[in-house]
């Protein structure tokens, strides 16, 4: 072990462990079944496999163009333009990332100066307070109620100041699986405009939604695109998280302060990885048959848990079903969510961790991106308490 006497004064002081590898660490120490962490425990296609090796012995094995290889990004904008009639330059407006978590690292880094203030909606994906800290940005938030989590708009035109620098969007949203009506759109219209402010539109779930819902991108609408920076995630659409590859779309007056940045941590995604996304993206029934793929499991988990002491609450989208708890115990949801791994062997992720100030709703997180033996079996062991 090396020792250090060293006195450290963090840039991140409060920030400890994520929530996800803490009970994931948990699931593996008390073998349980690990619905805590957002990945899938099924393997991608065996095309995607072979594509990669493909790339690797056909000699891609080096750096790729800091943007990414211009194959993957004419791959990314047609897609763009088919499912949501947008014209992109690949040239210019798309950026292949190590991951979407990076995009919106490297996002916050280009555009978020000191003191500058960012709106975030709670519960939320917990990269974000870290990053905007990091860069000396102030978050402002706006907190979303169970059931529906509905976005209380005037609290947002209250918070809206001459330092608002950006609002962070998430739809379909992580945890909650709420997806941003027309209305929550237009409302959002109408608070931009005549700003200067920046909208960060995490979409890694773009193509996972339920019960007819459509995702809408906010790079549909010419009055936000032109403010917008659109994270997408490879990972999310093709069930390789592990492979951490994702991408970010944007006006290029945002997109180059964003290469800036990028340039000097990342400079590039892994290049085989690159060319296999770029081949697979040929054949849009991938992500086109996503949202029935994991509906079914939703639909699968939903009718197992029916008989359960846990109240499920609605999900539009994602992979993640959220169950209040209340008619078990008043208990605080981490010592439950604890005590369902320790006990009945099922890891789950509080609600609370989703709060900068852990607010706690008696609600837990379970991710259905399983195989359907697991979510039988977890659900079993739930449904005995």
């Amino acid at each position: 072990m090396i020792e250090s006497s060293l006195q450290i004064n963090s840039k991140l002081p409060g920030i400890e462990q994520s929530i996800f590898s803490t009970m994931s660490a948990m699931a593996l120490k008390h073998n349980a079944i690990n619905l805590a962490q957002g990945f899938p425990d099924f393997d991608c296609d065996p095309i995607l496999v072979d594509l990669v090796n493909k790339a690797m012995k056909e000699g891609h094995n080096q750096y790729a163009p800091m943007p990414g290889i211009l194959a993957l990004r004419e791959k990314i904008a047609q897609k763009i333009k088919s499912v949501y009639n947008v014209d992109c330059d690949p040239n210019t407006e798309i950026c292949v990332t190590s991951g979407a978590t990076q995009g919106i690292y490297t996002v916050i880094g280009a555009l978020v100066k000191d003191d500058d203030e960012v709106i975030i909606f709670e519960p939320a994906y917990d990269s974000y307070i870290p990053a905007i800290r990091m860069h000396n940005g102030k978050p402002r938030y706006v907190t979303m109620n169970p059931p529906n989590y509905e976005i209380d708009w005037k609290l947002v035109e209250k918070l809206i100041s001459s330092k608002t620098k950006m609002i962070i969007i998430n739809s379909p949203h992580n945890p909650t699986g709420k997806i941003f009506s027309e209305n929550d759109i237009k409302t959002l219209i109408k608070i931009v405009h005549n700003t200067e402010i920046i909208i960060l539109s995490d979409e890694v779930y773009e193509h996972i939604t339920f019960d007819g819902q459509v995702h809408k991108s906010l790079l549909q609408y010419p009055e936000l695109a032109m403010r917008t920076m659109a994270v997408s995630s490879f990972g999310k659409t093709y069930h390789t998280t592990g492979w951490k590859t994702g991408y970010v779309v944007g006006p290029k007056v945002l997109m180059d302060e964003f290469k800036k940045v990028y340039s000097y941590s990342m400079f590039s995604a892994n290049t085989p990885i690159q060319h296999a996304y770029a081949e697979i993206l040929n054949n849009p029934a991938y992500y086109k048959e996503l949202s029935a793929f994991y509906q079914k499991k939703r639909d699968l988990f939903l009718n197992e848990m029916s008989k359960s002491k846990f109240n499920p609450l609605p999900t539009e989208g994602a992979y993640f079903q959220l169950f209040d708890y209340a008619n078990i115990t008043q208990e605080e949801d981490f010592k439950f969510a604890v005590k369902l791994i320790e006990k009945h062997k099922v890891a789950s992720i509080p609600v609370s961790a989703f709060y900068h100030d852990k607010i706690d709703k008696n609600i837990l997180r379970f991710c259905f991106a399983k195989k359907d033996e697991v979510l039988i079996e977890a659900a079993k062991r739930l449904c005995k308490i």
